[in-house]
C-alpha cells in the first residue's frame, strides 16, 4: 500500500515536470518578432499601468520623444564619425 503511494507521488511529480516543460517549450517556441512588436506597442500605450489618462499620454509622450531624441543622437553620431 504504501508502495502505491509513493508511486503515485512519482508519477504526480513526473507529470507536473512535464506540463512546466511543455509550457516553457510553448512559451519558448512564440515567434520572436511578433511579441517583440506587442511588447514595445504595449510600452508605447502603456497598456496596464495606470488608469489616470494624464499619466497615460505623458507617458507616451514622453517616451516617443525619448526615441525621436535617441534616433536623433544615432544620426548625428553617424554623420560625425562615419561620414
Amino acid at each position: 500500500m504504501a508502495q502505491d503511494d509513493h508511486r503515485s507521488r512519482e508519477d504526480r511529480e513526473r507529470q507536473e515536470e512535464a506540463e512546466r516543460i511543455l509550457a516553457r517549450a510553448h512559451r519558448d517556441s512564440a515567434p520572436l518578432l511578433g511579441s517583440a512588436l506587442q511588447r514595445g506597442a504595449d510600452f508605447f500605450a502603456a497598456k496596464g499601468e495606470s488608469t489616470d489618462p494624464a499619466e497615460i499620454w505623458g507617458k507616451r509622450v514622453g517616451r516617443g520623444l525619448a526615441v525621436i531624441g535617441a534616433i536623433g543622437c544615432l544620426i548625428y553620431l553617424y554623420w560625425t564619425y562615419f561620414r
